[in-house]
Formats: C-alpha cells, sequence, structure tokens
C-alpha cells in the first residue's frame, strides 16, 4: 500500500479524520507523524510512514468542526490548519490539530489527487 501511496499520489477519501474539511475533498497531512499519533505504535508493531513534499500554497486557519456537517475547501486557497496549535492535552486532540488539510480546486470541482502533495519515499 505505501509504494502504490508513492507511485499514485495521496487520493481523497483516504482518511478517517474530518475536522478541517470534508475527507471526500482533500487530503490529511500530519506535520509530526514520527513523533504524534493517535495511536502510537506499541514495541513488536509495524507500519509505515510515507515522507511527501508539501507545497502549502495560501493558508487558512480555521475552527474545527466537530459536527456532521463537514466544511468545504475555501475558495482562494489551497490548505486549511487548526487555530489552535498543538496543545498539551490528549495525544489524539494534539494529532488532529497537527493536521494539513489540503485541496485542489479547479473548474468548480476537486481533484482526486492534490497536486501540492508529493509523497517520495516510504519509511517501515
Amino acid at each position: 500500500k505505501a509504494k502504490e501511496v508513492c507511485q499514485t499520489g495521496l487520493r481523497v477519501n483516504s482518511s478517517s479524520i474530518s475536522t478541517l474539511g470534508d475527507p471526500a475533498k482533500g487530503v490529511y497531512i500530519s506535520r509530526y507523524s514520527d513523533c504524534l499519533h493517535p495511536r502510537p505504535w506499541q514495541h513488536g508493531n509495524s507500519g509505515y510512514i510515507v515522507i511527501c513534499k508539501l507545497i502549502k500554497g495560501k493558508v487558512r486557519a480555521i475552527a474545527e468542526n466537530a459536527t456532521a456537517t463537514f466544511t468545504c475547501p475555501s475558495p482562494g486557497y489551497d490548505c486549511h490548519v487548526s487555530n489552535h496549535g498543538p496543545t498539551k492535552s490528549s495525544p489524539c486532540q494534539a494529532f488532529e490539530q497537527s493536521q494539513y488539510y489540503v485541496y485542489e480546486v479547479s473548474g468548480g470541482s476537486t481533484a482526486e489527487r492534490p497536486r501540492q502533495v508529493c509523497p517520495y519515499i516510504f519509511l517501515a
């Protein structure tokens, strides 16, 4: 799966996070995935981290939305971030507050793979 992400890019609808925007219209990128995760790895577990080059473009800081109504991509912007920086609260909350929500709007619709995110290596 990690190789596929590196070859084809991150696709929309690949995240369960939805606090900064609709996962069907953008992708979520963690700023600190190597040290901050909602469910940290335990000894003996395995997984992978995909390292991406990210061109944030024009960033909009927004309030997190925990309702069932998703925040739409903002016209004229390329990325949403939380207007609250990572706090000293729970690891899960700090993880969600340290996300980039990246999207690409073209011709009134969103791209399946935002071009601002370029996966280039994965660590297993």
